[in-house]
């Protein structure tokens, strides 16, 4: 990521101030000419040294020099040759000194450091001043900056005042990045207070300077001489950190790595899907949420709750790819599924997901109710997936889908009468209906058992079950190909679920214009009872952006030609 971080200050003295910056500096192409090998012995050396010697006329040719810089302006000495790591993998070099190295960023940084402590900007957007803010320009770069105070026994009302911003020129990266910045930024920065807080309160205990600014004699003369005093007092003596800088450099350092790895840029053939943009949304939605919990007050027990409902699988982004992780026994495939329940049980079972149906699965064994929700979980739109994997207690059927109990959980006498779930008891007995390699196992210790108020004869269905059936007993495409056709059995009728959509709730059609979509969808027949079904609850899976721009295009006046 092209950014750097800084930490900045205001003086009392002198005003805004920079104290620390950490830049990244990406390693030179190689040129044509050159040819591979080991590097010439002492290159490394000569660079390291070129760069602390940049790094020290850079400090020694900045505007502010040595005469107009107190203690509390200064972060290492001009002779110090600032702070170098090296990210083995990329060749990226992060330096850190007290101003940046290329003197075209010196400015930049300058203005950054003006405005994130300047109370025209903060007052406005930061009551108390404290807080996280957003501004910049293309000319001059976008700033994410958050402002804070340090306590200080000496200074005018007991505190400093600091910020540590982050500047780029991408102002969509650095916005996206904006929850994950203010998530570590606070670590940083809580870490800072509490540490100058024991120093603040052990220097009280010695002396309480409150009471002796009541006791003193206020004299004109003698103001400027305690002012120039107080305000020079620099913030390893707040702390009493004797490794700050090194400290502030690695986490600086790290905070770049990780900003700058944890969005990467992806070529999309076409317009991103449905499912696409439900992740991007929740993910915003996730991020989001955890900053508001941290930053509440008494955010430690409800953070504890936000983590515990993660644990129960209320966590959206489950990651598909993380079925080889799970532990003992598991489902492998949907064919592999279909192979260990039977194909008339597995029919049955599909059929209630596809519905949108709660599917429970009650048993012993984690690991292996979550690799059947795993694969399960691919019939459905992303939008129409909430699981909770594992659970000590029922959860109803609004909160999720997909629900995975312990053995001793009891069933709602609603739930178990009711056509609109199904359950899956697994229990440790012996029973197995194929002696195909690799399903033995599960079969040898586990007895599958599906039972339903809505028992569904193996002769109907919605077509796209009809075709996935297909593929899925046509033993001679592999288990990737019968991934991709449905994967395009998803996308063709999601597809019909926008159509019918925008025809029906969008532009308000009635029943018997809708009746004639259906026919030209290829959703009515022996199966328009199930497809309808499924075009309907499909639509809960539709993305927030999707909606919004249907709505927008028809306040807009775009309406469909026939209207």
């Amino acid at each position: 990521m092209n950014a750097l971080v800084a930490l900045c200050h205001f003086c009392e003295l002198h005003g805004p101030r920079t104290l620390f910056c950490t830049e990244a500096l990406h390693p030179p192409s190689p040129a044509p000419s050159s040819q591979t090998g080991a590097p010439v012995p002492g290159d490394r050396d000569r660079d390291g040294d070129r760069e602390g010697e940049g790094l020290t006329m850079r400090a020694n040719s900045s505007a502010t020099q040595r005469g107009e810089m107190c203690e509390g302006c200064r972060s290492l000495p001009a002779s110090h040759p600032g702070f170098v790591s090296i990210d083995d993998e990329t060749g990226i070099r992060f330096l850190s000194h007290q101003h940046p190295r290329q003197p075209q960023l010196f400015s930049v940084v300058r203005q950054a450091c003006v405005r994130s402590l300047s109370c025209e900007v903060n007052s406005d957007v930061c009551p108390g001043r404290e807080g996280p803010i957003f501004f910049g320009d293309e000319q001059h770069g976008f700033v994410f900056s958050h402002t804070f105070f340090i306590k200080d026994s000496l200074a005018r009302g007991f505190q400093r005042w600091y910020s540590i911003v982050m500047v780029a020129m991408d102002r969509i990266y650095l916005i996206n990045s904006w929850p994950f910045l203010l998530r570590h930024l606070k670590l940083t920065i809580q870490s800072l207070q509490s540490t100058a807080l024991k120093v603040f309160d052990s220097e009280q205990g010695v002396c309480p300077q409150r009471t002796v600014r009541m006791n003193s004699v206020f004299s004109p003369a003698v103001f400027p001489h305690q002012r120039s005093g107080n305000a020079a007092r620099s913030l390893t003596s707040l702390t009493q950190h004797p490794n700050l800088w090194a400290s502030l450099h690695s986490s600086f350092s790290w905070l770049l790595k990780a900003c700058g790895s944890r969005l990467t840029e992806k070529l999309l053939e076409g317009a991103p899907t449905e499912d696409t943009l439900v992740l991007i949304e929740r993910q915003t939605e996730q991020e989001e949420e955890m900053s508001c919990w941290e930053g509440a007050e008494g955010s430690g027990s409800k953070l504890q709750q936000h983590q515990s409902d993660s644990e129960l699988g209320l966590d959206f982004l489950c990651d598909d790819a993380k079925l080889d992780e799970l532990p003992g026994l598991k489902f492998r495939s949907l064919r592999h599924l279909r192979q260990v329940l039977g194909a008339a049980e597995f029919r049955q079972l599909a059929w209630h997901v596809l519905m949108g149906n709660q599917v429970i699965w009650r048993g012993a064994d984690p690991g292996l109710i979550q690799s059947a929700f795993t694969v399960l979980k691919s019939l459905l739109p992303v939008g129409c997936v909430r699981a909770v994997p594992y659970s000590t207690h029922y959860e109803e059927a609004y909160k999720c889908n997909f629900l995975g109990l312990s053995p001793d959980v009891p069933i709602p006498t609603h739930v178990s009468s009711s056509e609109f779930s199904v359950l899956v008891d697994v229990s440790s007995e012996r029973g197995c209906h194929t002696s195909a390699a690799g399903e033995e196992d599960i079969c040898s210790l586990y007895q599958f058992t599906i039972s339903s108020a809505n028992p569904q004869p193996t002769d109907r269905g919605p077509t796209l079950l009809n075709k996935l059936e297909v593929a899925l007993s046509n033993e001679n495409l592999s288990v990737d190909v019968v991934s991709h056709c449905l994967l395009c059995l998803k996308e063709e009728w999601m597809n019909k679920v926008k159509v019918l959509f925008k025809f029906s709730k969008v532009d308000g059609r009635g029943r018997e214009d809708t009746q004639k979509v259906l026919a030209l969808l290829g959703a009515t027949g022996p199966s328009e009872e199930d497809n309808v079904r499924l075009l309907k609850y499909w639509m809960t899976g539709l993305s927030k952006t999707y909606k919004s721009h249907l709505m927008t295009a028809v306040r807009g006046g775009e309406r469909s030609p026939s209207q």
